[in-house]
């Protein structure tokens, strides 16, 4: 091949990218990708799309004993990273002998008494009772229970680090069983094959029984097993942060070392109170609303933004990196649940950031006399009234 015809090829296979590449904004135009870049797909429109679902007007799915609803992308596209179950459970009622083939579970006690189990990959167990304002957290694939003990019916809220992730596609051991010839549960349990005649033939999912006695409160020698790390964590029991709009209690790995994918949070904003301008740089959001009434915008740059009102039972979102705030329009004390999908704790507040830089380069950024900021906060204030 001569230098001439090299130069030849070169020239358009060159031409060629370069056409390619000049018609990549006109394919995103005309799919409705905005101008900023290619996005995922909920967040990818002109305009943003809803970061609210009303978890609590869904219908539930009811067993005797208990019931569950839930929220994941296919109810609440926005929310691709994380899911979230609402569930009772009347006293005895068990939620089966279950793992989660693809997400860890958090969860917060909102009201009543549960008793929690669990198995590791090292054979280690732990039985704990939970109460009103108690986080649990299983790592993905640990097989686990949840029981009611009464005497009124326990509710929790249930997050998973997936929000492709299914409550009704967990791996229950009824379920597993019963798709397994009796045969071979014969030999792995050491028991006569008809010992299994008479187990279900469908995963059962919540069971319903007689509210389990009390632990011990010396337990037997020799008869503990559990792993270093507790699976329980008294986030209501916590001493708040304290500011002027209300409270916030936080739980990340840092204080609870088990929860190494996600972080909570427990909110109590006053009437007019505001969680401030801010945003998490590691991770998404995701929020519910134990009672009281209130707004949120999210901001996703380049011009967008959204505005949607919340109440008891409804669910909130935001996409990592996305600016926001919450704010109380009731007037009663707002009181919301947030959790993140990452195990360290980091947010970046408006206040703080402004209060960072020098009045004379915000003057310069907004156009006015540094002598607008003189009365700015200096620090991050969290939670303004």
């Amino acid at each position: 091949m001569t230098d001439l015809s090299r130069r030849n090829i070169i020239g358009v296979a060159a031409g060629g990218v370069a056409a390619v590449a000049a018609s990549v904004p006109n394919a995103l135009a005309a799919g409705g990708q905005p101008p900023f870049g290619p996005a995922p797909r909920p967040l990818a429109g002109k305009e943003l799309p809803s970061f609210c679902f009303r978890l609590g007007a869904q219908p539930v799915k009811k067993f005797e004993g208990g019931w569950a609803k839930e929220a994941t992308v296919s109810e609440f596209p926005v929310s691709e990273k994380l899911a979230g179950v609402l569930m009772e459970l009347s006293p005895g009622a068990l939620r089966e002998l279950h793992w989660h083939a693809n997400a860890a579970e958090w969860a917060y006690v909102i009201r009543g008494r549960c008793r929690v189990t669990t198995i590791d990959p090292q054979a280690r167990s732990e039985v704990v009772d939970f109460a009103a304002g108690d986080v649990w957290y299983f790592p993905r694939g640990h097989g686990h229970s949840i029981q009611g003990l009464g005497p009124d019916a326990c509710q929790f809220i249930l997050v998973f680090d997936n929000g492709y992730f299914s409550e009704f596609g967990t791996f229950s051991i009824t379920d597993w069983l019963a798709h397994t010839p009796a045969e071979v549960l014969a030999k792995n349990l050491g028991a006569p094959a008809a010992t299994f005649a008479s187990f279900p033939k469908r995963e059962v999912y919540i069971a319903k029984g007689p509210a389990p006695p009390p632990l011990p409160s010396d337990p037997a020698a020799a008869s503990l097993n559990a792993g270093p790390l507790t699976h329980r964590y008294r986030l209501l029991a916590q001493r708040p942060e304290t500011y002027a709009g209300g409270t916030m209690r936080l739980v990340s790995e840092r204080e609870f070392p088990i929860s190494v994918t996600m972080t909570g949070a427990l909110l109590r904003i006053k009437p007019g109170g505001l969680r401030e301008l801010h945003w998490h740089p590691n991770a998404d959001e995701w929020q519910y609303y134990v009672r009281g009434r209130a707004r949120m915008t999210v901001f996703g740059s380049h011009g967008r933004a959204r505005t949607e009102e919340f109440g008891a039972g409804d669910v909130g979102y935001v996409p990592q990196g996305y600016g926001h705030y919450i704010e109380n329009l009731g007037s009663e004390e707002l009181e919301t649940v947030i959790v993140l999908n990452n195990g360290t704790y980091e947010s970046i507040s408006l206040t703080a950031w402004m209060a960072a830089n020098p009045a004379q380069l915000l003057a310069v950024n907004f156009g006015v006399p540094e002598t607008t900021f003189a009365g700015f906060p200096k620090r991050e204030t969290i939670m303004p009234e």
